[in-house]
């Protein structure tokens, strides 16, 4: 049922998965270090969420006995110098998880493979969720975040992000 093509794809996409998260954790460390603790909270928060990720994947493949490989994570390459950068970034990075699960989606298809289709639509949801996420922080970073005041609450603002674990049935 499952083409070897969708296998290597799934499981290519968790080391995505777990790379994000330790891209988060970069961006969190980094405003950690600039003392903006409401940013920092929520990439790490992001990084949880990618790391569940991670997991949905692992659990699809293990109920469909599809081989789990886990390759090795990359060390994140996006260069912070200002508090922007991390911002774009994180939205760079959704948009490059979103052409991912696209073209697994689109092998899926070209498969008949229903069930992967099925099991990705959540995750297609939650990519066009997480872009529209990293173009808010972007948005609001340019309108406040030249302004102390206007950065301080915008920093309280994330800082009130809660981690909610995903709700996919497998």
């Amino acid at each position: 049922m499952f083409t070897e093509k969708v296998m290597k794809l799934l499981n290519e996409q968790i080391t995505k998965e777990f790379y994000s998260a330790y891209l988060y954790l970069d961006f969190a460390n980094y405003y950690e270090e600039q003392g903006l603790k409401g940013f920092a909270n929520w990439f790490t928060v992001q990084a949880q969420e990618e790391r569940d990720h991670a997991l949905l994947f692992i659990k699809y493949m293990q109920n469909n006995e599809i081989k789990v490989t886990f390759e090795s994570i990359g060390k994140p390459d996006v260069v912070m110098k200002e508090h922007m950068d991390a911002l774009r970034g994180s939205l760079t990075h959704e948009q490059y998880i979103t052409a991912s699960i696209h073209t697994i989606y689109e092998a899926a298809y070209e498969a008949k493979d229903f069930r992967t289709m099925q099991f990705l639509d959540w995750f297609v949801k939650e990519q066009a969720e997480e872009e529209t996420n990293s173009t808010d922080n972007i948005k609001k970073m340019e309108l406040f975040g030249t302004d102390s005041k206007g950065l301080y609450m915008l920093d309280q603002e994330l800082g009130t992000r809660m981690y909610n674990p995903p709700t996919l049935v497998l």
